[in-house]
């Protein structure tokens, strides 16, 4: 097939259109044209007088050999990969032990996922509940203002990003992307997402892709056990010989195993305290600030002005402050909601989800201003955790509950606390109270925030609307800790091999799936070296 790029047609183009585009870009007559298949496709609208959707086309041409032969410079499309099967060695061993993996995000699911294809029959352990018992506890935090500390937005099968906007984008350029896309697509993502230069799922549909995923695992001999965490490792010689697991059901569960899978997601701080003196850990950067909303309509006029018929506006900005910090978007959810994301009582933590249509009021995106390990104020390993738990406790501690303080935007500006709210209304599901995020932010995010907004408002005319609203903290973007490995995958002690966003190694649902399958493909390889 060959490549057909820069395909721009109107918003309501039809199949015939893009067969029309793609004969134009490539000279050819449509009659010539077997089939179009579109690989990528964009919007335009920087002239908002005349948006159109930029195309990437593989057009199956007659006589492609002649076309090619002609058009030397033509750009074959060589499908990506889009299966976990297409990228595993031949005859792979049997280990002795069978791998033990720890945690249900996307790098656990997709390492299992990885094995269990290998014919290696995984143990899974997730310290929270399956999807739909993970659904009822959160709906019971919301109602009850009960939190289970071990099943919430934080802790489940299919991890934090089970519970946002199944956002697929990622500044990672391996071609494992396409293995990810291609298996979210078989276990029922949208077809969309394989071709949308911003892809994503939607919490709705992502929690049946999870599911599916698992039930593969289970049924080519992997096992998913859950309530079950991770209280101790042991090793002998630098080496990995068992873990200890605390389960519901059997109570202390030791698994003897040789290589045990760490994707433990970012909030894993008790198991992180296990860690500290077993395997060698650093502090990382990572970001802290608040959730912004806009109304999804004013979102869509800044983008797009008066047009009309496109899906709901998104946006991704950032900039560097005269202060030193830098500022950016995150997790941008269109038609979204803010939610409640704690793992620890007495705290209050934000995150943002949005269903597959978008179709809420409001528009939401982390808002987020970098802090670097000298501003933690120790060298332990563990300071990161420690300065996110502070305003955390610092957020609950303005209204002494789970309600969430919130600030229009305006009033945070002017260095006031909100006493109510204009147009755009909150939609913590809990609640929030009016307040001054001074009293749960550094000073320094604060500033920084309200400097960035205004760059931002140059770049998306409205985003510095006075109410829009700023509700915080958000506190769990990316870990606070990394978890040192070598080349080989393993840690300081071998077999214990650490992936994924709570080890410090992605930022996102499609990197840390990359990485989970990395981390399994470098085992397997050890399995042939042994």
């Amino acid at each position: 097939m060959i490549r057909a790029d820069q395909i721009k047609l109107p918003i309501d183009y039809s199949d015939s259109d893009v067969k029309k585009g793609a004969a134009k870009t490539l000279g050819v007559s449509i009659e010539d044209i077997k089939r179009c298949e579109i690989i990528k496709k964009s919007i335009d609208s920087r002239d908002k007088s005349r948006i159109r959707y930029v195309l990437s086309v593989a057009v199956e041409l007659n006589g492609e050999k002649k076309y090619l032969a002609r058009h030397p410079k033509a750009t074959v499309y060589n499908p990506p990969i889009r299966r976990i099967e297409e990228i595993l060695p031949k005859d792979i061993p049997t280990p002795t032990k069978r791998p033990v993996i720890v945690g249900l995000g996307p790098a656990g699911l997709f390492a299992g996922l990885t094995l269990a294809k290998a014919g290696l029959r995984p143990i899974i352990i997730e310290r929270g509940k399956s999807v739909d018992e993970r659904q009822k506890s959160v709906d019971d935090f919301i109602n009850t203002c009960v939190l289970d500390t071990q099943s919430n937005l934080q802790f489940g099968e299919g991890g934090a990003g089970t519970f946002s906007d199944g956002k697929l984008n990622t500044g990672t350029g391996s071609e494992l992307i396409g293995v990810v896309f291609g298996e979210f697509v078989k276990f029922g993502a949208p077809e969309q997402i394989l071709y949308d230069a911003k892809p994503h799922v939607g919490t709705d549909k992502l929690r049946g892709v999870i599911k599916n995923m698992r039930a593969e695992i289970i049924a080519l001999g992997g096992e998913v056990h859950f309530d079950s965490r991770l209280v101790d490792i042991k090793a002998k010689g630098g080496k990995l010989v068992a873990v200890e697991v605390a389960t519901k059901d059997r109570g202390l569960w030791s698994i003897d195993c040789d290589c045990c899978i760490l994707a433990i997601g970012h909030s894993a701080r008790d198991t992180f305290e296990m860690l500290v003196s077993k395997v060698a850990i650093e502090q990382k950067p990572f970001s802290i600030g608040a959730r912004i909303e806009h109304l999804q309509n004013a979102i869509d006029v800044g983008q797009y002005g008066s047009q009309k018929g496109l899906p709901p506006a998104n946006y991704s900005l950032s900039c560097h402050l005269d202060n030193g910090r830098s500022c950016y978007t995150f997790c941008m959810c269109p038609g979204g909601y803010v939610m409640p994301a704690t793992s620890e009582e007495n705290a209050v933590v934000t995150n943002g989800m949005s269903y597959f249509a978008r179709d809420g009021v409001n528009a939401n995106s982390a808002l987020l201003v970098g802090v670097q390990p000298s501003d933690f104020g120790s060298s332990n390993p563990l300071a990161g955790v420690e300065f996110q738990r502070k305003y955390e406790r610092l957020a609950y501690a303005v209204s002494g509950s789970y309600k969430a303080p919130c600030q229009r935007y305006e009033d945070l500006a002017k260095g006031r606390a909100s006493q109510g709210f204009g147009q755009v209304l909150p939609t913590y599901p809990i609640g929030v109270t009016a307040a001054d995020l001074r009293a749960c932010l550094p000073d320094y995010v604060t500033d920084s925030i309200v400097e960035a907004v205004k760059v931002f408002d140059k770049k998306l005319k409205g985003f510095a609307d006075g109410d829009a609203l700023l509700t915080g903290v958000e506190s769990r973007s990316s870990s606070p800790i990394r978890i040192l490995r070598g080349e080989s995958g393993d840690s300081s002690v071998e077999g214990l091999m650490p992936c994924g966003e709570g080890a410090g190694y992605a930022g996102g649902i499609t990197s840390a799936s990359v990485d989970g399958i990395n981390i399994a493909l470098k085992y397997i390889r050890k399995i042939f070296a042994d």
